[in-house]
């Protein structure tokens, strides 16, 4: 029998772990990065430029309204990680970073392999995940129907509308001003008689509830004088608590490195829980402007770490969704895309800025509200869309999670909201295949939604955005111009039934029929 070297074999090991390591860190990088290298970053909002085209220019220090990561992943397996906000400049053949501790990394010779790397050792899956009903049924959002008239009558009324017009139930969202003031987490007695009642009524309706929420407090109310008295605000250079200016006027702004904020915090959304039943939350706001310039009860809290430590809450409610996010990718916190116009400009953004936020470890996603989450783009019916809605809802009905605002029976005609219905059955009937993909994010941080590129590297495939990956067995490819009723669809290697029963063998480009009522997606047999 052969005598083993086991010394040698330890010399083996060491040496692969050693090269397994990032280079030292560095506050600069400079790549020569020739036309034939995709680069992904971090920042979601920018998702529809990537992979990047020179010249690029980009500022982590700002989260661009929607969820950031310091990271950055190339088509040939590269990774770049910081924890810190970096400057990025990719133009004449260079990709220039700046910033703080840099690590850069050749992961393996893909996208999948430098992703790998990255969830592995920069943003673990947690093994956890949202609740199940955000996955496998549509969720209904309050905003767009009331905007700031949120109130018992009509929040009842929109529940039943949304079953008597044929859609399941899922998760209700109440939206902004149910509250009696901001930092006063009670439901507003003139508009809510019986909050308790109402949320009783949705839970019998099948719903589950989630209220919407903020880090700010009104300077007006008596829970500010209280807290003041705690430092729990972060302040100006006087020391007193900052106003800060948002887009709904003038407040202070808790400081969650202060565990006394924190913990007042969590106590109203947990009285809420345990007294009036809410399921859930909405944490809005959490964007790194509003502590740029303050001070924090933790010396030197940078705005970025704030926003982090706003996300860390959401961790004890898996029924949550943010919009603003910094560095927590991995965990079981839904990062929606940030609120759109209404219009096919806006929704040519929705699948290349969730295959940006798969790619940072934000899989538990929602590509914003049907048709567009800004309200005033529904205030004039006769400039709406009713198109835009349809291809909108076709886009969700595939992604990870679907949002509804506007109720598509107020605003559509019966052909656009057959249509709509339409994408809601291609859901219901793959909610288990969504379920099953959560999971297995949850264990193996894979992402839900994946570019083509990651599944199937080196094929010339990086520079599709309009089609997705759902899992490994299904290629969606929806609409996402006017007035088109058929598309081109890159169908990649493997066997792929449509949804009308044709087998296609890949790879190839085919025509694909798109008429207003139909997704074209594919079904991988082998």
């Amino acid at each position: 029998m052969r005598k083993i070297n086991f010394v040698f074999i330890i010399a083996v090991i060491a040496s692969i772990t050693a090269s397994a390591q990032p280079e030292k860190l560095r506050d600069s990088l400079s790549i020569d990065s020739g036309s034939g290298i995709s680069w992904w970053t971090g920042i979601i909002n920018d998702g529809y430029r990537m992979p990047l085209k020179q010249p690029y220019k980009a500022d982590l220090t700002s989260n661009s309204g929607n969820q950031a990561q310091p990271l950055l992943l190339s088509g040939n397996g590269m990774v770049i990680w910081s924890e810190q906000p970096f400057r990025i400049d990719y133009s004449s053949g260079k990709l220039n970073l700046k910033g703080k501790d840099i690590q850069y990394y050749k992961a393996g010779e893909n996208l999948r392999d430098a992703y790998n790397y990255a969830s592995k050792t920069y943003f673990p899956p947690s093994g956890k995940m949202p609740d199940k009903l955000l996955f496998t049924s549509p969720q209904y959002n309050t905003w767009i129907e009331l905007v700031y008239n949120q109130n018992q009558k009509d929040i009842l009324t929109y529940a039943r509308s949304i079953i008597a017009n044929g859609f399941p139930p899922g998760v209700l969202m109440i939206d902004d001003n149910w509250q009696e003031d901001y930092g006063k987490l009670n439901f507003h007695p003139g508009r809510f008689p019986d909050p308790k009642k109402m949320v009783d009524s949705l839970h019998l309706l099948g719903f589950k509830v989630m209220v919407w929420v903020c880090p700010f407090v009104s300077p007006d109310c008596d829970a500010y004088r209280a807290l003041e008295k705690k430092k729990c605000f972060v302040t100006d250079d006087s020391g007193s608590p900052a106003i800060v200016r948002w887009w709904n006027g003038a407040s202070a702004l808790l400081d969650f490195t202060n565990p006394e904020a924190a913990g007042w915090y969590k106590s109203q959304l947990n009285k809420l829980t345990r007294e009036i039943g809410v399921d859930g939350f909405k944490f809005d706001a959490g964007d790194f402007q509003y502590y740029e310039g303050v001070h924090s009860y933790k010396t030197g809290a940078t705005p970025q770490e704030h926003s982090e430590l706003y996300g860390k809450i959401g961790l004890d409610y898996p029924l949550n969704e943010y919009r603003a996010m910094w560095k927590m990718g991995g965990q079981p916190l839904v990062e929606r895309l940030r609120d759109k116009d209404h219009g096919f400009e806006a929704l040519q953004l929705l699948i290349p800025n969730m295959l940006a936020a798969g790619l940072a470890g934000y899989y538990f996603s929602c590509p914003d509200l049907i048709g567009g989450g800004e309200f005033t783009s529904f205030q004039n019916l006769d400039k709406m869309d009713q198109e835009s809605i349809v291809r909108s809802a076709q886009i969700h009905a595939l992604m990870p999670m679907m949002q509804f605002s506007v109720a598509p029976w107020r605003v559509l005609d019966t052909k656009h909201f057959e249509a709509v219905k339409a994408a809601v059955a291609i859901r219901e009937k793959y909610k288990g295949y969504i379920l099953e993909l959560a999971l297995k994010a949850a264990k193996t941080g894979e992402p839900i939604v994946k570019p083509l590129e990651f599944n199937y590297p080196n094929k010339g495939y990086a520079g599709i955005t309009d089609q997705f990956l759902l899992g490994d067995k299904l290629l969606v490819a929806p609409v996402t111009k006017k007035g088109v009723v058929e598309r081109t669809v890159v169908i990649p290697e493997g066997k792929w039934k449509s949804s009308d029963g044709k087998i296609i063998s890949g790879p190839k480009t085919i025509s694909a029929d798109a008429g207003l009522n139909q997704l074209p997606y594919y079904e991988k047999i082998d």
